[in-house]
């Protein structure tokens, strides 16, 4: 039971877009929210607190902090001198099987969302004047909709990490004309695999489309290297 009001706790922080140092609501009011008892969301914050998720704070309440792993990385981050080959790189070694395991559990829920966040991208690109910081902002949310998707506790600790990693990437990128329209027909092809259960077919997808922004960073850099990040 703990372990599955954790989940539902890390859901609902998700779906309400939380951030470290957001208080949960009370305890009686996530108890109604999630359908559960008092004594039910005790144990489940407990089980987070306990694993670095929230902090506990006497007369305070509950805040969301980021986990420990994730902050051992991204400290490493900042330490590190990061090139477009290192942040795309990590982007494959995150992203691909991210991919692959949501098209194999298939959550109905979680792939809804997925596609919401497509749409919501797709229905501002088409805008005639493009709102830039928007259009980032929501290509994130689709790649990091897809990683919640994966279901994976790795995944989870380093959602903060993988959103660094994607918008530093796509920095230079998404403004690079005709980007916009490839990389909208390489997401059409990741949801479509991920909607029909195509495990091998969305790795294949996602691989293609962060080979495809690895080559616009390149030449918006104007690097030589014409070769794709490995696997």
């Amino acid at each position: 039971m703990p372990e599955r009001v954790a989940d539902e706790i890390l859901r609902f922080i998700e779906t309400e877009a939380l951030k470290p140092e957001d208080r949960l609501p009370s305890e009686r009011e996530l108890a109604e929210l999630l359908g559960v008892s008092r004594p039910s969301v005790r144990e489940g914050v407990k089980f987070l607190e306990a694993r670095g998720y929230l902090d506990v704070r006497r007369g305070q309440g509950v805040f969301i902090q980021r986990p420990p792993l994730y902050e051992g990385l991204r400290k490493g981050l900042d330490e590190a001198i990061l090139t477009v080959n290192h942040l795309f790189d990590m982007r494959e070694a995150l992203e691909v099987p991210a991919a692959g395991w949501a098209a194999k559990i298939g959550d109905e829920e979680a792939l809804g969302a997925v596609e919401d966040a497509l749409r919501a991208l797709n229905a501002k690109a088409a805008e005639p004047v493009k709102d830039w910081s928007t259009l980032q902002d929501l290509d994130v949310e689709f790649h990091m909709r897809i990683a919640a998707a994966a279901d994976n506790p790795f995944l989870d600790q380093t959602l903060g990490v993988l959103n660094d990693l994607i918008r530093e990437g796509m920095r230079t990128t998404i403004q690079v004309e005709g980007r916009l329209e490839k990389s909208r027909h390489d997401h059409e092809a990741i949801l479509h695999a991920l909607k029909t259960g195509d495990e091998a077919g969305a790795r294949a997808a996602a691989r293609r489309h962060i080979r495809a922004a690895y080559r616009t960073a390149l030449r918006a850099n104007a690097l030589e290297s014409p070769e794709a990040p490995a696997v």
